[in-house]
């Protein structure tokens, strides 16, 4: 197995290596695992794995999870279809962690490209442990022990009629989540708030205001000051996808965005995700 990383902070591409194999021999699977944990996103071309193969592969960092809205191969539970063919809208066109939204967000993923367009459609990860290491101290100091809310009901819950938005919300209640997590395998301190946030749970203490204006606009301002860092590009790493790329990604320390820049061609990818830990 050959690894080359891709940019001085996040990601690097390995070759010589099947995941197929991976998914039954553990000495090789473990590899891969501490390479992940160092690089933070994996990239692997010519990867003609069956879907079997995927979600063994997947299932060797832990149990997988569904997805309420976009819901799993039924022959391969834990496999979701992202296909996008029929739409110019995306979901996925924003910096986001994925499924931040609950109790226990995802480990991480296993994406695969089954089909995409010649051009466009690319992915960008981003390194949050990097990007909370170059906060400035003091917003570094403002932020510690500040809790966020994350929703689906914001996002994925927009596009619906106001009665299946009430049940979603329903069903997946706003979660609070540490702003700034720590990795519980590395131990790194991770800038953990994206899209998903809306806004800070415990902000308004005598501390952090004043007057009216800290709390609002001034409490909006701080929090769109972070998920900003995410659009840094010293911090990303960018991958165009062809039939039979595989990225694997730490979902903990990284946010990602799916660049829709491709339609009307059709783009088909199957993600198995990890189920996770409680941020803290």
């Amino acid at each position: 197995m050959r690894v080359e990383p891709l940019t001085c902070h996040i990601g690097a591409e390995l070759s010589g290596v099947s995941l197929g194999d991976a998914s039954r021999d553990d000495v090789l699977f473990a590899e891969i695992r501490s390479l992940l944990l160092k690089h933070k996103v994996l990239f692997l071309r010519d990867q003609d794995l069956t879907r079997a193969e995927h979600v063994a592969f997947a299932k060797k960092f832990g149990e997988l999870e569904d997805h309420p809205i976009a819901g799993s191969d039924p022959e391969h539970p834990g496999l979701v279809r992202i296909y996008r063919s029929d739409k110019k809208e995306s979901y996925e066109n924003s910096f986001h962690t994925d499924a931040s939204w609950r109790v226990c967000p995802p480990m991480g993923a296993v994406l695969r490209c089954i089909e995409c367009s010649p051009v466009g459609g690319d992915t960008i990860w981003v390194n949050m442990a990097e990007a909370y290491n170059k906060l400035p101290e003091d917003i570094k100091s403002r932020i510690a022990g500040l809790r966020a809310k994350h929703s689906i009901e914001h996002s994925f819950g927009a596009v619906m009629s106001t009665e299946d938005r009430a049940k979603l919300a329903a069903q997946f209640p706003m979660v609070e989540h540490s702003v700034v997590r720590t990795h519980p395998e590395t131990g790194e301190k991770i800038l953990y708030v994206c899209s998903f946030a809306t806004h800070f749970a415990n902000f308004h203490t005598p501390e952090n205001v004043r007057y009216g204006q800290d709390k609002t606009p001034g409490a909006s301002h701080l929090l769109n000051y972070l998920i900003s860092q995410a659009a840094i590009p010293e911090y990303q790493v960018r991958f165009r996808w062809r039939p039979n790329s595989v990225a694997i990604w730490d979902n903990r320390s990284t946010q990602h965005y799916a660049v829709h820049d491709y339609w009307p061609a059709q783009r088909k990818m199957e993600r198995a995700a990890i189920v996770g830990d409680k941020p803290f």
